[in-house]
């Protein structure tokens, strides 16, 4: 069991405090806190709320991961890279990333488990090792924690955007501008709890940049890379529905009764940049389409014109010269 100590030099609410030294969201640091796990000035504390005072002394006591408790999983990720502090994967479309009353299949933590790999324990027992997430449905590149120092390293750089993510896309119907940047506060939608949706009621800024990429044989979708400079929930899918765009596959967003229809969303974490928390290298990752989603893309585009679009370094220049 790893312990960290911190000062408070300012007054503030325990949750607040806690969730900007170690970069997690306030509900995971009540969960750190119901599992008994933080005490001030040595005293353990039972309530978020408790108010700190200047130079108090926090600790906290992070559980190990159980591995033990792992569902039955029928499914296997690509791995990418691995060393003692982090693993990078290709997440399979379909597979949830952490478990939540409403999942009932094995989920990434599952696997991860499965796998017997060790796992930062900062966001509690039903994510370990999850340092940002995917939807279901999106497949592609993803970075697991397998310490706690590595965890906040990571998630610092998700707060200072050092680092980075580029998506690739195949929306219908084509954008007009060859750089499209949206930028909409996105919080979840009032009268459908299963999306989300943009407005200024919404407290959480978002900014998504769109590049064109190729333009399919028929000129009736486009393949597009996205780069988001927030994480926010379906925050790509949302940022579309509001110029009227949607991605193929896309099933919640965008719908028409002339939809094109497809297994799966279109729509994968193609690239992910980052600095390693021991070496401080900047690291930059690809990861393949599967095999579905390279097939649809077969079918709609010609290969002459994907050739140089999905350079990793075209993709990334594009966006530098653009934002």
């Amino acid at each position: 069991m790893k312990t960290q100590e911190y000062i408070c030099e300012n007054p503030e609410r325990l949750d607040t405090f806690l969730s900007t030294q170690i970069g997690q969201t306030r509900s995971q640091i009540a969960g750190l806190i119901k599992a008994k796990c933080v005490w001030v000035d040595e005293k353990q504390v039972a309530r978020p709320g408790v108010k700190l005072k200047s130079n108090q002394k926090i600790r906290v006591e992070f559980p190990e991961a159980k591995v033990e408790e792992a569902l039955e999983v029928d499914f296997d990720v690509e791995v990418l890279y691995e060393d003692d502090d982090l693993l990078v994967i290709n997440k399979p479309s379909g597979v949830t990333v952490h478990p939540a009353p409403s999942v009932k299949d094995a989920t990434l933590v599952d696997w991860l488990k499965h796998k017997g790999i060790r796992l930062s324990t900062i966001s509690g027992e039903e994510r370990n090792g999850i340092v940002h997430r995917l939807d279901k449905g999106t497949s592609g590149t993803m970075v697991v924690a397998k310490n706690n120092d590595a965890h906040e390293f990571l998630s610092a750089q998700l707060k200072d955007k050092s680092m980075g993510r580029y998506y690739i896309a195949v929306l219908t119907p084509p954008l007009k501008d060859d750089i499209t940047t949206i930028e909409g506060n996105i919080g979840r939608s009032a009268h459908n709890r299963l999306k989300m949706s943009c407005g200024m009621e919404h407290k959480k800024a978002a900014k998504t940049m769109f590049k064109q990429l190729a333009l399919s044989s028929d000129e009736r979708n486009q393949l597009v890379a996205c780069k988001l400079f927030t994480g926010r929930t379906h925050q790509i899918r949302v940022h579309l529905e509001t110029i009227n765009r949607h991605i193929i596959g896309d099933h919640i967003y965008g719908l028409s009764p002339k939809q094109e229809k497809a297994e799966r969303i279109l729509l994968h974490a193609y690239m992910i940049y980052f600095v390693h928390p021991t070496t401080k290298e900047v690291m930059t990752f690809s990861a393949d389409f599967d095999t579905y989603m390279k097939n649809e893309i077969d079918k709609k585009f010609t290969l002459e014109s994907l050739n140089e679009v999905m350079d990793t370094n075209y993709i990334a220049e594009s966006f530098t010269t653009s934002s």
